[in-house]
């Protein structure tokens, strides 16, 4: 079970390949992962995976079904899609502000991108970079170093990266590609059934600290989508 958060100086994000919202067993369940968000008890989650495969790419994760149990979504694909290159932004709470937003090309054969938006939270100004990193691991290392450097380009803020990483060695092969980014140490996360690679990752830059973080496998996420969810619980360094 994931613990509950109970200080306030702290807040949790979390990060979830949905699969389309097709489960192990199938069925398309948008509700399934709602279950599943619900049981996370996070205030910012980084969603991969979030559309539909086939142009125009509509969400799997419809907004209606989000709205009605009271997140909010970055507006970062448009015609109807949740995010852009399957990756979103969700959030719900009164403590946090969206205040900026937008898309990161990456480099490599498949087209993959990441997506950003900026908070105003109880930590104070905060960067949250969602990303899903392709299958091949060369351009896995360019695509960080990719985001390392347009991190360095944006104005400084405490930046948490999450998402989907491919990366299936629990060995630091990623870390020396963004020397200003801490990641955590890598839990297993896929399969849901019988977890064994740590794809799923955060990193953490400066100014940030885990007080805890975790993989979530408690009931539906064993079956709701191939991945299990993973959260960190953020406070200011």
């Amino acid at each position: 079970m994931t613990p509950e958060i109970s200080d306030p100086a702290q807040l949790r994000l979390a990060s979830y390949n949905i699969q389309k919202c097709v489960g192990l067993d199938l069925r398309r369940q948008p509700r399934r992962i709602l279950q599943v968000l619900e049981g996370l008890g996070a205030e910012i989650v980084v969603l991969q995976e979030a559309d539909k495969r086939l142009p125009p790419r509509p969400a799997a994760l419809p907004h209606f079904v989000l709205n009605e149990a009271g997140w909010q979504v970055a507006d970062l694909g448009g015609a109807g899609s949740l995010g852009w290159h399957g990756n979103a932004i969700i959030w719900r709470g009164n403590r946090i502000r969206l205040a900026a937003m937008g898309q990161i090309s990456l480099p490599g054969l498949e087209p993959r991108g990441a997506v950003r938006a900026e908070f105003e939270t109880p930590l104070g100004p905060l960067r949250v970079m969602g990303v899903h990193l392709g299958l091949i691991g060369q351009y896995r290392r360019r695509q960080v170093q990719h985001l390392a450097a347009v991190t360095g380009e944006l104005d400084v803020m405490p930046t948490v990266w999450a998402g989907d990483f491919n990366e299936w060695s629990r060995l630091p092969v990623l870390d020396q590609y963004a020397p200003n980014m801490r990641f955590l140490p890598p839990r297993p996360s896929f399969p849901s059934p019988r977890p064994v690679g740590p794809l799923d990752r955060i990193a953490l830059g400066p100014g940030l600290v885990a007080a805890r973080h975790g993989v979530h496998d408690a009931r539906p996420a064993h079956i709701a989508s191939d991945h299990l969810p993973i959260w960190v619980d953020l406070a200011a360094e």
